[in-house]
């Protein structure tokens, strides 16, 4: 299918809203000795973790955060590695399991804001674009979909592009795309929103704004 495709605007930010949830604020509340996060007011509840955490080393803090959301996926030796690694480097960009790297980044960018700035400051990407289709109706689609959909706007220096050439211009499966991709919303299957590490998609990677791509049916690899 043939569609016209308008990157409208991308958007470099600190931190994801709406990431950490209340449940999430108490639960870490709790495992930082602060019991009473549950009778809290819920507004207050970000910076009382921030105070909580700062009772503590920075890398003792990351592991306690890594446990709470990798722990079923990470050793205790890795999150051991990657807790002191995050005082020096963007793990989350350079972690090789990619599906950890988008996880890896909500909690750099939480420890990061309570040490002020004694983790390095990573970023993520809001891409807004709309995905219009020319000769069909508009249907809901994928993060592989959506990168193979885009492919045409990226320069060649993306490292989408470097690292995944053959899956992002050919159609072959992209598996990649859900872990590169954090988050895709649409409420009408044109208009798309998309979250992703600055390290995958920033400003100056669009070399378009406005092209048109065509989204030819995925083989299946034998």
């Amino acid at each position: 299918m043939n569609y016209q495709v308008v990157i409208k605007n991308i958007d470099t930010v600190n931190e994801v809203e709406g990431y950490w949830s209340d449940e999430d604020f108490i639960a870490l509340l709790e495992k930082f000795n602060y019991p009473d996060g549950a009778t809290a007011e819920k507004s207050s509840l970000p910076e009382l973790l921030e105070m909580a955490i700062l009772d503590y080393e920075p890398n003792e803090a990351a592991q306690i955060v890594l446990q709470y959301k990798l722990g079923d996926q990470l050793s205790e030796g890795q999150i051991e590695q990657i807790s002191n690694n995050m005082l020096i480097d963007k793990v989350c960009e350079e972690y090789p399991e990619i599906h950890m790297q988008g996880t890896l980044f909500h909690i750099n960018q939480l420890l990061f804001k309570a040490y002020n700035g004694k983790f390095p400051n990573a970023k993520a990407s809001i891409v807004h674009f709309s995905l219009t289709p020319t000769d069909g109706e508009a249907q809901k689609l994928t993060a592989e979909n959506v990168l193979k959909l885009l492919n045409n706007g990226l320069s060649d220096r993306n490292l989408i592009k470097r690292l995944f050439e053959n899956q992002i211009s050919q159609n072959i499966p992209f598996p990649e795309a859900e872990s590169i991709i954090w988050e895709l919303k649409t409420e009408d299957n044109i208009n798309y929103d998309l979250v992703t590490s600055e390290n995958w998609i920033n400003k100056e990677d669009i070399k378009e704004s406005e092209f048109e791509s065509i989204l030819e049916e995925v083989e299946d690899v034998i």
